[in-house]
């Protein structure tokens, strides 16, 4: 049985997304489910790996704001 460390959400838009950090006998890992209208996806990261999707995750949202306003074609 899995122990639960800390579990956090965010609702972006109509998506909302739980991060769940966690803990069992193989080791702590970190959960991300994305929830659509009931339609769930999840990865799984286990925590040897945080520091460098975090960093990754870091660039992602530098290059967002450096690239500027989000130019979105109108849909007919």
């Amino acid at each position: 049985m899995d122990n639960e460390l800390l579990n956090e959400q965010v609702q972006v838009e109509r998506k909302l997304f739980s991060f769940s950090l966690r803990e069992n006998p193989r080791g702590r890992f970190l959960r991300i489910t994305e929830d659509v209208g009931g339609r769930r996806d999840t990865i799984i990261i286990p925590s040897t790996g945080l520091s460098q999707v975090a960093d990754i995750l870091k660039r992602v949202a530098e290059a967002d704001i450096k690239a500027g306003p989000v130019h979105v074609e109108p849909t007919e």
